[in-house]
């Protein structure tokens, strides 16, 4: 007789206020550094405790919330060296991942990158930063399938949330970066359907680059004028 897992509720209840508290973190509806309570989350959730202290080690793996003695547990500070340390990484590592998937170029995959662009192009062109961001995250997660390298695979998920922090900062604070995101992903997805591996890293590399220094603009305008760390920009004006 085979063993089975059971079922444990608190489980899939931490999963999903994982899922939510890290909406509200990417969005800006919990800012940086805003302090997290155990019995203030399970009170507002309507839940127990046991949950909400496993959905936080969730976030904390993620990069999203940090732990600090005598202090508890607060929401990720936004600032130019964690900027700068998440990028250095994931220029290379995204190149990396867009060159090997032009190198494979399966059929089934440059379908799935095509459809998803296509959800970006509807985004785009209805001004929908917030759905326009999720379609460019699907089509990241596309491109790392394409790539068919599982260790790859785990060190840019290993970044991957606290760079979507930045990636949705920087569509909201600078709109023109929709336009370039949209021209240069286009590129990117015709170099790796026409195996061309060199190019679709270069076109990566230099898309990732362009974000990076939009994001590092306002991060630096923002300490210039006083603040400690920049403030996402809860929704946007096109919803």
């Amino acid at each position: 007789m085979n063993a089975t897992i059971p079922f444990r509720l608190p489980d899939l209840l931490a999963k999903e206020l994982a899922r939510a508290l890290e909406e509200e973190i990417l969005y800006g509806q919990l800012a940086p550094e805003t302090r997290l309570v155990e019995e203030e989350v399970a009170q507002r959730f309507g839940i127990s405790r046991s949950p909400v202290r496993e959905a936080l080690r969730l976030l904390e793996q993620d990069g999203l919330v940090v732990r600090e003695a005598r202090r508890g547990i607060w929401v990720a500070p936004i600032g130019r060296a964690d900027l700068d340390s998440v990028y250095s990484c994931r220029v290379a590592l995204e190149g990396l991942a867009a060159e090997q998937a032009a190198n494979s170029r399966k059929p089934d995959h440059v379908k799935v990158l095509r459809a998803v662009m296509g959800e970006m192009e509807q985004a785009f062109g209805a001004r929908d930063v917030r759905a326009y961001f999720r379609a460019n995250v699907r089509l990241t997660d596309a491109i790392h399938d394409a790539a068919d390298n599982p260790t790859l695979r785990r060190l840019l998920s290993s970044i991957g949330k606290q760079a979507q922090r930045y990636r949705y900062l920087a569509y909201s604070r600078a709109p023109q970066l929709l336009e370039i995101s949209l021209a240069g992903n286009r590129d990117v997805i015709g170099a790796i359907a026409g195996g061309d591996p060199a190019k679709a890293r270069a076109l990566t590399e230099k898309l990732l680059r362009r974000s990076w220094e939009a994001v590092g603009g306002a991060l630096d305008a923002e300490m210039k004028n006083g603040a400690q760390a920049v403030q996402p920009i809860e929704g946007d004006r096109n919803r």
